[in-house]
């Protein structure tokens, strides 16, 4: 009798742990937050992942979280620029607008891309400039972009800066910690010019 008893508990047990589960997946979704309940990452690496110095792990680790402000922020710029152009000139923003320079510079990142054999990165060709062409665009048409950014010098300022904090994130290195504080600063200055 009391092996059943102990099984009945561990069969209830189980049910309403999966039931508070299947609750917290729901919570979680609907929220869109991550409640961090799953397997850690580093469990689910790959074999080889392990085979890298502990010291790049750990410097991987720490520069997600500002990779992961850097994607945001690029990102959003990205998609403004799309939205401001399409407001300002119509469709064909991108043919009429956008300099030779940098149509070419695109197109032959879009071939180069598409004769890799991999899967293309975008359909979007704001997708294919560098960071400082999208700087070009919104100099260049920078009447497009007033009733968003107060003043042109401040946006370059702020464009340069954040060009420059890209390349440690973009090219796998390290921030320095007054680079860290200066990432934090910059992406508020860029909040801030849209006040």
């Amino acid at each position: 009798m009391d092996n059943i008893d102990i099984e009945s508990k561990i069969k209830l047990f189980t049910l309403a742990n999966s039931l508070a589960e299947n609750s917290l997946d729901k919570v979680e979704e609907e929220l869109k937050i991550d409640l961090e309940r799953r397997v850690p990452i580093e469990a689910k690496r790959k074999d080889y992942y392990l085979q890298f110095s502990l010291q790049f792990r750990q410097e991987a680790k720490e520069m997600g979280e500002h990779y992961e402000v850097f994607y945001c922020l690029e990102r959003s710029i990205r998609s403004l620029v799309v939205q401001l152009m399409f407001e300002k000139y119509g469709e064909k923003w991108w043919d009429e607008k956008v300099t030779p320079e940098i149509q070419k510079n695109v197109d032959n990142n879009i071939k180069r891309e598409e004769e890799s054999g991999y899967t293309q990165r975008s359909e979007l060709k704001i997708d294919y400039t560098t960071f400082g062409e999208l700087s070009q665009i919104v100099n260049s048409h920078w009447e497009a972009f007033t009733d968003l950014f107060r003043n042109p010098r401040a946006f370059q300022k702020i464009m340069t800066s954040l060009n420059l904090l890209r390349g440690p994130i973009a090219h796998c290195c390290p921030l320095a910690a007054d680079e860290v504080i200066r990432l934090e600063i910059t992406v508020k200055d860029w909040f801030r010019l849209m006040e």
